[in-house]
């Protein structure tokens, strides 16, 4: 199989980043302060890049759910594990690169999705872009570099998913508020409600489903008087 010289480029650097030390001491700093964990899937070819990823991943706190080498296998972890973040290398080994599998995946969930790679093209990243990644790293990536991309990433989407339900709350709260506004049609003659699907309920019933409102009930003096002459005769009824 004949190789370009983006290829050759990619597997000189991907044979470099297999071979940089972990910087244990750094890393356990990172460690110390991990304020987000997090099940993390990686998709990389790469035997050894993937493992150093791994134990780098594993070093700072974060949970690595599965390591993919192709496309259609990221799309499938993810729909089965459901992760909180896809690293995803752009060349996979499939004929589905890096963003298509993205792609894909964006149409199942929302995850955030941080992309690795090597090829360094204004063309590859307006590639990514459309699919609205988390994240862009180019390698080689320092330790603190791949880790505040993560942390980046999953506190924006854990921001959004928190902003996203407090909005549904206040349009639920909104609806509260406006269940009883507006023109109810009632019965002039047994003072039913009309609702929207045409069924005509006691007022009280359409009150009590419609808001927070309960009934207690009496009889005020004028039908006391009508229903029960007897006893309201002489009374001062107000």
């Amino acid at each position: 199989m004949e190789h370009n010289v983006q290829d050759v480029q990619e597997e000189r650097i991907r044979s470099n980043i297999g071979k940089i030390p972990m910087q244990s001491q750094s890393v356990n700093t990172w460690k110390k302060d991990l304020a987000t964990p997090a099940v993390i899937l990686v998709a990389e070819d790469e035997t050894n890049v993937a493992a150093v990823l791994e134990a780098r991943l594993q070093a700072f706190g974060y949970t690595v759910c599965a390591i993919v080498r192709t496309g259609p296998e990221a799309i499938a972890y993810a729909k089965r594990h459901h992760p909180d973040l896809v690293l995803m290398d752009i060349l996979l080994a499939s004929e589905m690169n890096g963003i298509e599998a993205a792609r894909q995946i964006r149409e199942l969930s929302d995850v955030p999705i941080i992309f690795m790679t090597c090829l360094n093209d204004p063309a590859v990243l307006d590639s990514a872009i459309q699919t609205n990644p988390s994240g862009y790293l180019v390698k080689p990536y320092e330790n603190a570099e791949l880790r505040s991309c993560i942390e980046i990433a999953l506190i924006r989407y854990r921001a959004a998913k928190e902003r996203e339900k407090l909005i549904a709350q206040l349009e639920e709260a909104l609806l509260q508020v406006k269940r009883l506004s507006g023109l109810l049609p009632i019965c002039a003659a047994c003072k039913k409600i009309r609702d929207n699907q045409g069924h005509w309920h006691q007022v009280e019933e359409y009150i009590t489903t419609h808001s927070e409102a309960g009934f207690s009930h009496g009889i005020c003096p004028q039908c006391a008087r009508e229903l029960y002459p007897e006893y309201a005769k002489g009374k001062d009824l107000k």
